[in-house]
């Protein structure tokens, strides 16, 4: 009998075993692929700007932002990490992650406590029917340690240890991702500022050609081939084109705002530097990681991962808890009624011994508690696959725009070569009297029109670029771990 309990437990346990979920999720596809054929080639541009091609299987640097050659952009976000208060709260998270890990693996371990104490007591023996003896008060006094281990036949306690450490990995790449977002925001805020500085300055050009309008025709009213409705008309045309510039400066305000908060100080403390796209070199080779890369450098997927790990140990402790759960306990104290007397072997007091607690019924809430974590499991994986396919599809996004910014760029510059054209022959036009200054207007027009595209497809390219290397994973694994913010040690 007793060999066919021993038995059947052995069977349990092994069962109890066999059932822990896997902790390494699949991973994609072989064949998998950003795009069709692995990346687009990017058209030339002419001269409309430097020319940008793929690096396939070429890593992500750990600075890529010093891949646009500007000593204010490196500045700004080596402040931003130096200063941002999210990423101070990540690594706050992170040492708190590292600490409950501690907390769990002590339960791997006996625990040592010590106990004392003393008090005075009044017996009465006449209360149990024994007259040999009266009342009387005395004191005790008590001390000694205790020790005790607990443990469970599934390893509760392994469970939870590694589902902390799956937490604490977690974190950790919270952090990453954390300090990816960052940068690549602060880069991102940092070309925006330049772009809508290039913006401002084409306006700035297109009100000039109105001055230039106006006095063109006023200069035609004071030789008599004009009317003072022409005067107006262009007078008109200067007051709209005037309309553009606030709010381009709004946005260059928020720009800026958000910049500052970035590196962790407020607007009215920090002043952006003024970015202008020609202090910003567009990086001509783009690495493109391969696609069997990109699941381990992308913060979000790590991320996910970390959580599909945790889910798998929570199913372990689940399970465990249906188990019984022991405890190996020990005490010696020393018991004695006056102070003379301690230590003495006659006060000596030790037990020592084994108990256990095994759930019998508990209404289901076990074996729910149980189906629970076996179905977040199943979710946690469905998240993690469908985060991967998220990542290929930005990363597939990013490098599509690249290749049609460079297509946009590329008519932008033959729109921009042929509205100045247009406008400076409707110009000759009209001051041959060839042309009125609606065909000169409307010139103008086209030509402000074909001015801000240029700008913003030149800028387009930057701020794409910059999406490539956070899209990527920004090459955290090519770098020293993470510096704290505010003088805080790295983790």
């Amino acid at each position: 009998m007793m060999r066919r309990i021993l038995g059947c437990g052995l069977v349990a346990l092994l069962s109890a075993c066999s059932a822990e979920p896997s902790t390494t999720p699949p991973p994609p596809a072989a064949d998998a692929s950003y795009v069709p054929g692995g990346a687009p080639a990017i058209p030339s541009v002419g001269n409309a700007g430097p020319d940008q091609h793929f690096a396939l299987g070429k890593e992500v640097s750990g600075t890529w932002w010093g891949l646009f050659q500007s000593p204010a952009l490196n500045d700004v976000v080596n402040e931003a990490i130096a200063g941002n208060r999210n990423l101070a709260a990540a690594h706050a998270s992170l040492d708190a992650a590292h600490e409950a890990v501690a907390v769990a693996a002590g339960g791997l371990y006996p625990q040592l406590d010590f106990a004392a104490s003393a008090e005075r007591q009044r017996n009465n023996f006449q209360a149990f029917g024994i007259q040999l003896f009266p009342p009387k008060e005395f004191n005790t006094y008590s001390f000694g340690p205790t020790v005790s281990y607990s443990f469970n036949p599934v390893g509760l306690t392994t469970h939870q240890v590694e589902r902390q450490k799956a937490l604490e990995e977690e974190e950790d790449d919270e952090l990453k991702g954390a300090y990816l977002t960052l940068t690549g925001s602060a880069v991102t805020e940092a070309i925006t500022i330049a772009s809508i500085e290039a913006q401002i300055a084409a306006v700035n050009a297109l009100l000039a050609d109105d001055q230039q309008n106006l006095k063109l025709v006023q200069d035609e009213v004071n030789a008599g081939a004009g009317t003072e409705l022409d005067i107006e008309t262009a007078n008109n045309q200067l007051a709209a084109d005037r309309t553009q510039l606030p709010p381009l400066r709004q946005q260059l305000s928020v720009a800026r705002h958000a910049l500052a908060v970035l590196v962790g100080k407020a607007p009215g403390n920090w002043q952006a530097p003024d970015f202008t796209l020609d202090q910003l070199a567009l990086p001509p080779e783009l690495p493109v990681s391969l696609p069997s890369a990109l699941p381990h450098q992308r913060p979000d997927i790590l991320a996910s991962e970390a959580q599909f790990k945790a889910a798998a140990a929570a199913v372990g402790i689940a399970n465990a808890q249906l188990y019984p759960q022991f405890t190996i306990s020990g005490a010696l104290e020393q018991v004695f009624t006056h102070p003379d007397i301690a230590f003495e072997p006659i006060g000596n007091i030790w037990n020592i011994g084994m108990s256990m607690a095994a759930p019998i019924f508990h209404g289901g809430s076990l074996t729910a508690q149980k189906r629970e974590a076996e179905d977040t499991y199943q979710a946690t994986l469905a998240t993690y696959q469908q985060t991967v396919l998220s990542a290929f599809g930005q990363v597939a996004d990013v490098l599509d725009a690249l290749s049609h910014d460079s297509e946009q760029l590329g008519a932008e510059q033959t729109a921009n070569q042929s509205a100045e054209a247009t406008l400076r022959l409707t110009r000759t036009s009209y001051s041959l009297g060839n042309a009125s200054l609606l065909q000169v207007l409307d010139a103008q027009r086209q030509l402000e029109q074909a001015r801000l595209g240029l700008v913003r497809a030149q800028a387009q390219r930057y701020l794409d670029s910059a999406q490539l290397f956070v899209a990527l994973g920004g090459g955290w694994w090519n770098q020293p771990p993470v510096p704290a913010a505010s003088g805080k040690p790295a983790s």
